[in-house]
């Protein structure tokens, strides 16, 4: 890494979750406040627009129209101009909430979702990964996943790599050429829950570990541990590489991930650290 000491970016938000670097900005969900954001790296921030449902994974098609994950109603939603419009219903396919989501160069969204009622309290269900097309069309394209949360597409468009919270392990799928997933296999099994996700040039890939006190994990091939960011008293939710030359490590963080506590402002932050290895890959 090239800082030692990650710094404060923003540290007024609820819960800050799907990061996503575009247009000279990071984009992310302020999920509990149900708000779409964008701040530069100078914390110059502007409030893109409300989602009732609760906003998680974002992500662009190729005509740059912005799609984002409407968790509870389990919805795709598509900006069109100044509007939110629905892209796909995915109520019929994810048996419990959506969550975070990457959107690949052709316009294919692939969906997690969590599967059963975490918060609540019940008991653990494997669950599915959805692909929405271009068109709105939605399906599932995977199954039995333990809580498939952040998800990365390799730089050539090939390999798809889902962190399974539940499973501590990620998994690859080969993507073939109508967007379906065939070749499960492992790409490195860990001891922590990884949550979201950032892939690098190396093919390493940054993890968030949300049980607190958690942090950030970049991990080689296989599962091997190279850097780690250790929080004494947070979790870290989600993370991205950006900046102009994609060596701009986004570290999302808050106290509490509960809704049902009702969070405030202050509980989530966003910090940033200068790292040696660009970004790379989708999203």
């Amino acid at each position: 890494m090239i800082e030692t000491e990650p710094r404060v970016l923003l540290d007024d938000l609820i819960f800050p979750e799907g990061p996503r670097w575009h247009d000279g900005r990071l984009w992310f969900s302020d999920m509990h406040a149900r708000e779409v954001v964008a701040v530069d790296e100078n914390g110059a921030r502007e409030t893109i627009f409300e989602v009732p449902g609760s906003p998680s994974g974002l992500g662009w098609l190729p005509d740059g129209r912005l799609l984002v994950v409407s968790m509870q109603d389990r919805r795709l939603l598509r900006r069109d101009g100044g509007r939110l419009v629905e892209h796909a219903d995915l109520s019929g396919l994810a048996p419990f909430h959506c969550n975070d989501m990457v959107v690949d160069a052709r316009g294919n969204a692939y969906v997690g979702n969590f599967g059963f009622d975490l918060h609540g309290g019940a008991k653990l269900v494997p669950t599915c990964v959805m692909l929405v097309t271009p068109d709105g069309h939605a399906r599932v394209v995977a199954e039995n996943l333990g809580f498939p949360n952040g998800s990365v597409v390799t730089p050539d468009g090939a390999t798809l790599i889902v962190a399974e919270s539940f499973g501590k392990v990620f998994t690859a799928f080969d993507i073939a050429g109508d967007g379906t997933l065939a070749n499960r296999r492992t790409w490195g099994k860990v001891s922590f829950n990884p949550d979201g996700i950032a892939l690098d040039a190396a093919g390493c890939i940054w993890a968030a570990n949300p049980i607190a006190p958690g942090g950030f994990l970049r991990i080689a091939t296989g599962g091997e541990i190279t850097h780690r960011i250790d929080l004494p008293d947070r979790a870290g939710y989600a993370c991205a590489l950006g900046g102009d030359d994609r060596r701009t490590l986004f570290l999302l963080e808050a106290f509490d991930s509960n809704p049902h506590h009702e969070p405030k402002r202050g509980n989530g932050r966003i910090r940033t650290l200068r790292v040696a290895t660009p970004g790379a890959g989708l999203p």
